[in-house]
Order: C-alpha cells, then structure tokens, then sequence
C-alpha cells in the first residue's frame, strides 16, 4: 500500500506528544481525520485522546474494513477515544454528536493487542454509564450552586428591607409601626427599599425552578430526581455488540439508562443466553438500526425460536439472521412438534427485509422446505453447514426461488453423492449468474463426483472464493481441480485439501471430515510438493492473482473480496 504524502506527515507530526501543544490550536479541521488514523496506526494513545475530544466534525466513524487485512487498533488506542468521547461533551471545542464503531472490534487476543467484541462492548457500556453518572454530578452541583445563589439573594433582599425601616423609622410613626396605605406606597416610590425589580427576578426564578421540579414529578409523584437528568442525547454511539452470561447485567445497564450518550445496535451477537433474556435485550434495542443477530449456543428449541421471531420482526431494517449450535432439534415423536414448527414458519413470514439466514448444526432434517418457503423475498446469503441435508432439501433448493439470487451458499459438512449430484448441479445451474462465495467442505467429494461436478462449478462466472477442504481427493483429482480454477477468471481464492496421498497409511478408503481433519499427514511426505505442483499450473496460465491454500484454520473467503 503506497502512502500519500499527507499521511505520511500525519506519521511524524504524531509521533512527538511533547508538541501537541504547539500543533493542535493550528491544526485545521482537515486535517484531523488523516492524524486521527496516523494516530491509531502508531499506537499513540495519547494522541488519539486530545484529538476526539476536539473532533471538528459531527461524526466519527472509526470502524475498520476486514477486507482490508488490517488488525484492528491497540486496546489502548480504543479507550484513549472513548474517555476523550466522554471529556468532549464539556468541551466546547467538540461538535460530535454521532460516534460509529461498527466494525471496530479484532480477533480477541491476537497480534498487536486489538479489543475484541467482547471487550469493546463492555468498555462501551461502562462509558455510557459513566457518563450518565458524570452528568448527574454535575447537575447536583448546579443544583447546589443555584441553591446557595437563591440563599444569598434572599438574604440581600431580607438586609435592603432592614435597612429601609432603619433608616425610614420616622415614615413608620412613633410606634415604628409598618405604614400603611398611600404612606407604603409614599416609601417605594422615593426609593427607601432600593433595587424593587432585583426583588422581583429573585421570587421570578424561585417560581420557575418550582414549577420545573413540580412538573418533574408528576402529578402522581414517584419519579426520581436522577431519572430526569441529562434528557437530552448529546452523542448517539453505533456499535456492533457482543453480549453473553458474564457481560448480560453491564449491557442491560446501558441500554436502559438515560443520559448523555445513546447506545445503537447495528449486529447483536449474543452467546450462551436463555430465550427470556434474549427477548429482554432484543426491547431495550432501539427498533431503528439493527441489521441482524446472531444467537449462538443457546438452547432455544423449536419453541423458543418461534417466540422470538415476532420480537425480530419489530426491527424493520433487519436483514440478517444467524442461528448456531441453538439446539433446534425437530422429532415428530414428540408432542407439540409439529405446532412449533409452524409457529416457527408463520414467524419467518414477518422477517420482510431477511437477505441472509445462516443455520449451523440445526437438526430439522427435511424441513427446508417449510423454512425457506416461509421468507416473503429470496435470500442473497445462505449457509446451512452440518445440517444432515437430505437428497429432499437439496432438491427443493435447486428449484426455490432463492436459488438464483444467491450470492454466498455454505453446504459445508453436508454428505454430498450420486443421489444429490443432479440437485446440486441444477442448483449452481440457477446460482451461476451471481453466485460469489461458495463452500462445499467436507462434504465428500471423491476425484469421481468432483470430476461430474466439475463442469457446473466452472460455469459459476461471478466465483471469487471456492472452498473444497476436507474432501478424499487424491493428486490427480487436485490438479483437475486447479486446471479448472484458473479458467475461471473471477476466481480469486481457492481452498483445497491435503491429497490423501499426504496422509500417514492406515487412513479408511472412504474417509469422513472427521477422520481427515484428526488423522495426521505423514511427515516423510513434504506437503510443499504438492503446494509446487498446484502452483506450477497457476503461474504457466498466468493467474498470479489466484490464491491458493489448503490451510483451513487461516482461510477467509473475504480477504480478498
């Protein structure tokens, strides 16, 4: 990546804090996006600080893009902006009125020490309470000021009417008794009480601020006094939340609290949840703004989805839905089945803007039918990894009205043969027009089936990714593959396995996933011989930008999207 010369300034103008004194107050506007990314890049925490407390502008997006390749910024670069977010809102220096983090989190615990989403959101979550407290000191300490400011005005009223009797006692008569009548009014106008109209603001603003604190209250009452501080949102904050069992009570906290900072849900990834508390965060969501969710090891169940579904289909932007290890299991056998998976359909049909719907491990064998033919519009997204498809479903997809829209399809895990070849062949048929990412690891694949599926997968013109790990393919049936890869010229990625010929002996003839992913590669066998040889055809046909990989742990299908 080649720099501009602006942000190679941006470098050095950040790297010496000492100086920031001297270029900040001259620094203009402009300018401050390329030094706040200069700062992230450089990990200057401090940096990072002064300048969001300044930021210029309305927003801050500082959201990182995973195509790029990029690790996200260091842990301390992230609370450094989100303490200067808080210190902002008092200076009058600082417009920010939204903040975007969507997509700010990394991998927890990787290189460079970026935040991961677990620990973004609890850091976001403790800024919105702090700020809430923070506000509430401050208005106890205008409240307090305000009151010992009405004190003294009060008793500089009190002294100017001592004062005027003192020094008008013989107006009183000889009794020094109060005047009365035309002899009062004779005192006021020759001006022996002073200063009549300072007297009235006084009692003026004492009747304002009581009427505000009766209409704070309510005519029922009840209604506490930190509950009506800070009504107005000054930053609206956008993140992507990742919520489970330990982090469940701190984000609850945030979204029902009200103050200075507002907390939005753009995806909400929640973890080991029970269906009561995943109906309770989904109400404290605002219904604007959340584009999808993704509930993983939770048991639902077949009931506990359907009840949830009419809850998603209160966020009218929603288009995403992820469901993983969530215990759905459907048995005929047991009572009431046969109603929740209706219920569960019926559900589905509310989800009007759903483009992408990601099932993992569910255990609805034949079903798919009573699914997908629920959603109102075709999916774009589809991945069904280890769902024991059967040769049913996967005719039902091929002829759906989901099957030529897809742009992403998953059937990884799902056993592939010559009863399903015809139904998988008719299916990227109809998908071969915008199909882009597609996955068909583990499923089987032998040099024989690969060979008849061949012929469809290159018709997929739109391919960038192909992923075909865990398949028993032998050399031969890999350098097929290849000669295929590199005719296709949006092909971008390529995801083979280890040949079987890599393997230590002993492996079944007919190996599962299972077994090629446990059983260990012979070590007198160099897998850089293989890795030559596939890329010995990539480069005689001149695809220098199609990568090849067989390791799956790394592989990310949108690296080079």
């Amino acid at each position: 990546m080649v720099l501009s010369l602006v942000s190679l300034c941006a470098r050095e103008v950040v790297r010496d804090h000492s100086s920031s004194q001297c270029w900040l107050r001259w620094v203009p506007r402009e300018l401050y996006r390329p030094l706040l990314e200069a700062s992230f890049t450089g990990c200057r925490p401090l940096a990072v600080g002064e300048l969001v407390q300044r930021w210029p502008e309305r927003t801050l997006r500082v959201g990182r893009s995973r195509t790029q390749g990029q690790k996200g910024p260091n842990r301390l670069c992230v609370q450094a902006l989100l303490l200067a977010v808080v210190r902002g809102m008092s200076d009058q220096r600082c417009a920010l009125q939204v903040l975007d983090l969507c997509g700010l989190q990394g991998d927890e615990g990787g290189m460079g020490d970026p935040m991961g989403g677990w620990s973004l959101t609890v850091a976001l979550c403790t800024m919105v309470v702090q700020s809430r407290a923070r506000a509430q000191r401050a208005q106890r300490e205008r409240k307090r000021l305000s009151a010992l400011e009405r004190e003294k005005d009060v008793k500089r009223e009190r002294g100017q009417w001592k004062r005027g009797r003192e020094t008008d006692g013989d107006v009183a008569g000889p009794d020094n008794e109060e005047p009365e009548g035309n002899d009062r009014e004779k005192m006021g106008s020759c001006g022996t009480l002073g200063d009549e109209e300072l007297i009235t603001g006084v009692r003026r603003r004492m009747e304002v601020e009581r009427r505000r604190e009766t209409a704070g209250t309510g005519s029922g009452g009840g209604r506490k006094e930190t509950e009506d501080v800070n009504s107005d949102v000054l930053v609206h904050v956008r993140a992507d939340l990742f919520v489970n069992a330990r982090s469940w009570e701190r984000v609850r906290g945030a979204l029902s609290a009200s103050g200075p900072l507002k907390l939005q849900c753009r995806y909400l990834r929640v973890e080991e949840i029970s269906v009561s508390s995943i109906r309770t965060m989904l109400g404290l969501l605002p219904r604007q703004g959340l584009l999808g969710i993704d509930v993983r090891y939770s048991s639902l169940g077949v009931a506990g989805l359907a009840e949830m579904l009419p809850l998603l289909s209160t966020f009218p932007a929603l288009n995403s839905l992820r469901l993983h290890y969530c215990n759905l299991d459907f048995r005929r056998d047991q009572p009431g089945q046969e109603e929740a998976l209706g219920d569960l359909s019926q559900g589905l049909t509310r989800l009007q803007e759903l483009r992408c719907l990601s099932l993992t491990a569910l255990r609805l064998p034949g079903q798919l039918r009573v699914l997908l033919s629920s959603l109102p519009r075709p999916l774009e997204i589809l991945e069904l990894p280890y769902l024991s498809l059967s040769p049913a479903d996967l005719a039902y997809l091929s002829c759906s009205h989901h099957a030529s829209t897809l742009q992403q399809l998953d059937l990884s895990e799902n056993r592939l043969d010559e009863n399903t070849l015809t139904s998988i062949r008719r299916l990227l048929s109809q998908a071969s027009g915008g199909l882009q990412h597609l996955s068909l690891s583990g499923c089987g694949l032998t040099d024989g089936l690969l060979g008849l599926l061949l012929p469809s997968l290159g018709g997929c013109r739109a391919l960038k990714s192909l992923a075909l790990a865990l398949n028993p393919l032998s050399i031969a049936g890999l350098m097929e593959l290849v000669r295929m890869a590199v005719r296709m010229p949006s092909l971008r990625q390529l995801l083979y396995p280890n040949p079987l010929e890599d393997y230590q002996p002993g492996l079944p003839d007919l190996p599962s996933s299972a077994q090629l992913l446990d059983w260990p590669l012979d070590e007198a066998t160099d897998i850089n011989i293989t890795s030559s040889q596939l890329n010995r055809v990539r480069i005689e046909s001149g695809r220098s930008d199609l990568f090849l990989t067989c390791d799956l742990l790394n592989y990310d299908k949108d690296l080079m999207d």
